[in-house]
């Protein structure tokens, strides 16, 4: 089984970078990532497919949020998005290596893998091969993580040396309106832990209560948790969460 390097328990992680709208500094930018690194964060970041198979960083599907184009991101080519501005920056939207050969090693990356088509089923793999590709050389502290366990397990066949987890919560109807009750309940559950090999979870932070997540610890997996927005947040998750993935605040000073 794979595990996370001791660096991960080192460093809180600055979810999508280290980002400040009012600074000018976008979510899954590399000005977001090179302050991450510069403030001695480690760092969070998302994938998605574009039309050419490619792993580009961002995390919307689609692109008028952080951008002036529109529609959906798998519709642009990974050249075509490499010419489309993040909104009042002068960078384009990356693809995964160009990221990858930004940060370097200097802290360690947890890369999310999002869903491609809403229903956390079967229907993956372009993506999670990109992923794979594009880490076969890298060399830095890296882990990967999905909501959808098909995902993860794709991802694992891709690259099974590369430390893995699932993103988790408890899947509230109004949060997941693509996915039925069945779906919701089963992935409550955390059920594909073992079977994919995992050696982490990134669970909500307001949920960490959860009787799964003592569970899976309690049998040696490795607990993130997901958004981290104030300080009394961060001292209340770090009771439970061996790390955070944060934002909107400084979070507390790394532990060397």
């Amino acid at each position: 089984m794979t595990t996370l390097s001791d660096s991960f328990f080192r460093r809180p992680l600055a979810h999508r970078g280290y980002h400040d709208v009012s600074a000018g500094i976008l979510e899954n930018s590399r000005k977001a990532f090179q302050a991450a690194i510069e403030a001695g964060y480690g760092i969070e970041l998302d994938v998605q497919l574009s039309k050419d198979g490619h792993a580009m960083v961002f995390h919307d599907y689609e692109m008028s949020r952080l951008t002036d184009a529109r529609g959906a991101i798998r519709t642009f080519s990974r050249d075509e998005l490499r010419e489309i501005r993040l909104k009042g920056m002068d960078e384009t939207v990356p693809a995964l290596p160009e990221v990858l050969s930004l940060v370097d090693g200097r802290t360690p990356l947890l890369i999310e893998i999002k869903d491609q088509d809403g229903a956390m089923g079967p229907d993956v793999g372009p993506l999670e091969q990109s992923v794979a590709d594009a880490l076969n050389a890298y060399t830095g502290s890296v882990a990967v993580m999905a909501f959808n366990p098909y995902s993860v397990a794709a991802f694992a066949d891709a690259s099974p040396q590369t430390p893995r987890g699932i993103v988790s919560c408890s899947f509230p109807a109004e949060h997941w309106p693509l996915l039925n009750e069945e779906t919701r309940a089963r992935l409550r559950g955390i059920p594909d832990y073992d079977r994919i090999g995992a050696c982490f979870i990134s669970h909500r932070h307001d949920d960490l209560q959860n009787p799964r997540v003592a569970e899976l610890k309690a049998k040696g997996a490795h607990v993130n948790c997901w958004t981290v927005r104030s300080p009394q947040a961060e001292i209340e998750a770090r009771k439970i969460a061996d790390m955070i993935t944060f934002e909107g605040y400084t979070a507390l000073t790394p532990v060397d």
